[in-house]
């Protein structure tokens, strides 16, 4: 079982491109142990922003790859673009495949929810019971929990073939009650959605 470690980078808005191209270059000849599985750039919510995913088998390596980021003088190859850098590392939910490079998209939603204190074991159960009868109506690429920076907190990623798709698909499973998980929302401390698309090399496209 992969565990990942997100990055998400605040570009200036005039320097998406350049930023890509930098990024691109660098993961060629990227020292780093994880495997490279995605780069997205926000469509929807708050804009000017890449998210990078990468996944692990060994534990251990992701501190490792986070500080050799740390420490270099120039972050991602793109350092003089960098406004903001968060990264933290996620373990996913028990018995879902691991995020594979291939044609998903090209419209993933990731979806972020603060949870109250003690609510992630409730919410892990809820979500175990769940993904089975969702899954039958749209695929869900990963479900992850973070643990490190603020926690509990889980990260979830959809993907559609577009946004009226998204829309239709959350309407039927929810008139249909197979969701949201039965118990989850109760724990809910907070939540925030994004659309990203792929950059042209990201892996999971």
């Amino acid at each position: 079982m992969l565990r990942y470690n997100l990055t998400y980078i605040t570009v200036p808005p005039t320097g998406m491109q350049q930023a890509l191209a930098g990024i691109e270059q660098w993961l060629k000849s990227s020292p780093l142990k994880g495997v490279f599985l995605a780069c997205w750039v926000a469509e929807i919510g708050e804009l000017s922003r890449i998210l990078l995913v990468h996944g692990y088998d060994v534990i251990a390596d992701i501190p490792a790859d986070r500080e050799a980021i740390l420490y270099s003088d120039n972050p991602l190859g793109i350092g003089s673009l960098i406004v903001s850098m968060e990264t933290d590392a996620y373990t996913p939910l028990k018995g879902l495949p691991d995020i594979l490079p291939g044609a998903a998209g090209p419209i993933f939603e990731v979806r972020t929810y603060k949870l109250k204190p003690g609510g992630l074991t409730p919410t892990l159960d809820a979500w175990t019971n769940a993904v089975g009868p969702r899954s039958a109506y749209s695929q869900l690429l990963s479900f992850m929990y973070a643990v490190g920076g603020e926690i509990p907190r889980i990260v979830h990623i959809w993907p559609y073939k577009s946004l009226d798709e998204r829309l239709a698909i959350r309407a039927k499973t929810v008139a249909e009650k197979v969701w949201p998980p039965v118990g989850a929302p109760p724990h809910l401390a907070s939540m925030r959605s994004e659309i990203f698309v792929p950059a042209s090399f990201s892996p999971v496209n």
